[in-house]
């Protein structure tokens, strides 16, 4: 009799939690090992514990760890044998262009039925690509909408600048003011950022910039190193 598939899941909000793990049980030759509801848990449990796929939320803050892309890659250096399912609510086309990128294999997106979780579990831990419904409906639209080319978003140093300092709480005014240009020129600069990553809605850009480790100011000054975007370009 074949081993059962050992299972970690994380995820911050206590519902989904339970959710995820009732929905993996209804698999045969799956098994929940762990639970976490923070990174700093998380990492602990994957050092200490044996398990073959790690099925863990994207939005998951309040750990030393971090959350989102920041997160994920930390999870990929440090456990790079370790098949990830990402649960997330967001699909935009940047934020799963750069999941891809980290090396993660199967997204389900936490609107579609749950039985998708077990499925991708199943896939991820025989090396398959797994997408949910809405997420492969989400990457089949970039596809047509880049004519099937997968070239890397690129943002410039002073796209880059606007976005973190809009999603940090200024306004376009604000932000012309603090860098000395016209606010013309910051609304063209933030729009050509979000066109670029695929974004129509502020809402969307405070989402992406969440899960991109960008709302973290901390390490940020004009003309430091650009994470998680992509290569800069000068204007």
């Amino acid at each position: 009799m074949q081993d059962p598939i050992r299972v970690v899941v994380a995820d911050d909000h206590p519902v989904i939690l339970f959710g995820a793990e009732q929905a993996l049980l209804k698999f045969q030759g799956i098994r929940v090992v762990a639970r976490a509801r923070q990174s700093t848990e998380l990492v602990k449990i994957l050092q200490t514990t044996p398990c073959d796929v790690l099925v863990t939320d994207l939005a998951m803050p309040g750990g030393q760890y971090g959350d989102g892309l920041p997160l994920i890659g930390y999870l990929r250096r440090n456990f790079p044998d370790l098949p990830i399912v990402v649960l997330t609510m967001l699909e935009n086309a940047a934020l799963l262009k750069r999941l891809s990128e980290l090396g993660v294999i199967s997204v389900v997106n936490k609107s579609d039925d749950l039985s998708h979780i077990g499925l991708a579990v199943q896939h991820v831990s025989r090396h398959i690509e797994y997408m949910s419904p809405s997420v492969k409906s989400a990457l089949d639209t970039l596809r047509m909408n880049t004519g099937g080319k997968n070239d890397e978003v690129i943002l410039s140093k002073r796209e880059l600048e606007v976005v973190r300092l809009f999603v940090s709480g200024m306004t376009i005014k604000e932000i012309s003011e603090q860098l000395n240009r016209s606010i013309k020129t910051i609304s063209t600069q933030k729009n050509t950022a979000m066109r670029k990553l695929g974004l129509e809605r502020d809402s969307e850009l405070f989402q992406y910039a969440q899960s991109n480790g960008l709302m973290n100011l901390s390490s940020y000054a004009p003309g430091a190193a650009d994470t998680g975007t992509g290569p800069t370009e000068e204007r």
